[in-house]
């Protein structure tokens, strides 16, 4: 415990004084009813079997060691179950999300789907936006600010090919902080076998249809991601019957890859979503923000004074219930 007004406890000061005058009051009265029993007024044995005599003037006493402590305003830190950490959300923005297999698109069923994943997070959570067709973007940076991640997830549309690996290889860069790449180090990235650290309250939320058209094997990006604790939860958007996409007057059949996305969710010991639905949501949500304990500093000045406070009842209380008087 710590006291953010530690000066005030120079009032305990004033509690020596209120003892010695306590035991000099005590002291006179001692006398005067040894004088009346002198005199056959009262009992003598009265006075010396009075065990309980003192209580209410010691309850009396803690009670003012209280009310000063609850002056200099004590703060005690207590232990408080939060749920906290970083989702990084990678958004598939590939030409196949135009399809229109889940209404009213795929690209628009994934920003409504992400849209209330964001809302649905605490403030305690902070949250980035990565957009990936060939390559990854970041495009949100990580945040707290909820606003600046909706307006991310608007100006998303789709444009490019799947890369699926280039989704979850940015994404792992903006939890970790530095650029990591699947091969030797150039320019400055962290090569395959480069110590990441533990992130292990941050995760991916991988939106996609799961159609990879990148040479890079999203897998060994996935399993560098549960080398550094990162759990990724793909989201399934698309129907696995599919449908087709005409992409700069050619006909494209596209189909929801769900075995590709089970097998990044089993990698990294996430768990695969079919649909942006509801309830999926809610899952999602339940299983990539963990519960943590964190220790806060609470101030207990109200605590300590309404001890002191039923002290002070219970002490004048006994004393006019045994002897008519408050002290």
């Amino acid at each position: 415990m710590s006291l953010i007004w530690p000066w005030m406890l120079l009032g305990l000061l004033a509690v020596p004084p209120a003892v010695a005058w306590f035991l000099r009051l005590a002291r006179r009265r001692a006398a005067r009813r040894a004088e009346l029993a002198a005199l056959g007024l009262v009992a003598p044995s009265s006075v010396a079997t009075d065990r309980l005599r003192h209580l209410p003037p010691a309850l009396l006493l803690v009670a003012l060691v209280l009310l000063v402590t609850a002056l200099a305003r004590p703060e005690a830190a207590i232990p408080q179950p939060r749920r906290e950490g970083t989702v990084i959300l990678a958004f598939d923005v590939s030409a196949s999300m135009a399809a229109d297999d889940i209404p009213p698109t795929r690209m628009e069923a994934a920003k409504a789907a992400a849209r209330e994943f964001v809302l649905r997070q605490p403030d305690s959570v902070r949250l980035g936006i990565v957009a990936f067709g060939g390559t990854g973007l970041v495009t949100q940076e990580v945040t707290a600010n909820r606003p600046e991640v909706l307006a991310a997830i608007d100006r998303l549309s789709p444009q490019g090919g799947t890369g699926l690996a280039r989704g979850l290889q940015t994404a792992l860069s903006a939890i970790v902080g530095r650029p990591v790449e699947l091969g030797p180090a150039v320019g400055g990235a962290e090569p395959l076998s480069a110590d990441l650290g533990y992130h292990g309250s941050s995760a991916i939320v991988l939106i996609s249809d799961g159609e990879n058209t990148d040479d890079l094997d999203p897998l060994a990006v996935a399993d560098l991601a549960s080398g550094a604790g990162v759990r990724v939860y793909p989201v399934g958007i698309g129907s696995p019957a599919g449908t087709v996409l005409e992409i700069d007057g050619f006909q494209v059949a596209t189909a929801l890859d769900e075995p590709t996305l089970r097998e990044i969710a089993a990698h990294t010991g996430g768990e695969y979503f079919a649909a942006p639905d509801e309830g999926a949501l809610a899952a999602v949500s339940d299983s990539v923000v963990a519960w943590t304990v964190r220790t806060d500093r609470i101030e207990v000045t109200g605590l300590v004074a309404a001890v002191a406070a039923l002290l002070v009842l219970a002490g004048v209380g006994l004393s006019l219930a045994r002897h008519g008087r408050a002290v």
